[in-house]
């Protein structure tokens, strides 16, 4: 089993941060577009190749993001029309989320195997997640997964600060 660790910089304007493993080394680098549109996010490894890419769907009536690695859509995170609480859906081939995903602590898994979880740190500077791999070919995409939902939880909050 591997793990990785996301510590994202609170007053980051473009979304910079690293993925590191255990001995603290960076692993994935990742950069959140600056006054871009459509907004997206790209995963890099230690050697600086686009890993994976995180978009932000443009015109849409609710907010959807793609998930891509390997140049092939994996993931879909959408939100859905709801009245009270937000709730989003993450379309997978295979892949389900069980767990409280909207507070970081979940498991996902493949076609009913777990091959991963994440876990939010509590009362750290930022938005810290702990990973835990089982499927090492699953690695980027369940780092990218995190990453998306955590776009999606920061969209959704402007939005809830911004209709005030």
């Amino acid at each position: 089993m591997k793990q990785l660790y996301i510590k994202q910089k609170v007053f980051s304007m473009s979304g910079k941060f690293t993925v590191k493993d255990q001995t603290e080394k960076d692993v994935y680098y990742v950069e959140g577009s600056f006054m871009k549109v459509p907004k997206t996010y790209s995963i890099k490894n230690s050697e600086m190749n686009e890993v994976a890419l995180i978009t932000k769907k443009t015109f849409s009536f609710m907010p959807t993001f793609f998930v891509e690695t390997e140049n092939r859509e994996m993931v879909t995170i959408k939100k859905q029309f709801t009245f009270l609480k937000a709730k989003y859906t993450i379309d997978a081939a295979g892949l389900e989320v069980r767990g409280n995903w909207w507070d970081m602590n979940f498991e996902v898994l493949q076609n009913g195997e777990v091959i991963g979880a994440v876990d939010k740190e509590w009362f750290t500077w930022g938005d810290s997640y702990q990973i835990e791999i089982m499927k090492e070919e699953m690695e980027i995409l369940l780092v990218a997964l995190v990453i998306a939902i955590d776009c999606a939880k920061a969209d959704q909050a402007a939005a809830s600060s911004g209709s005030v």
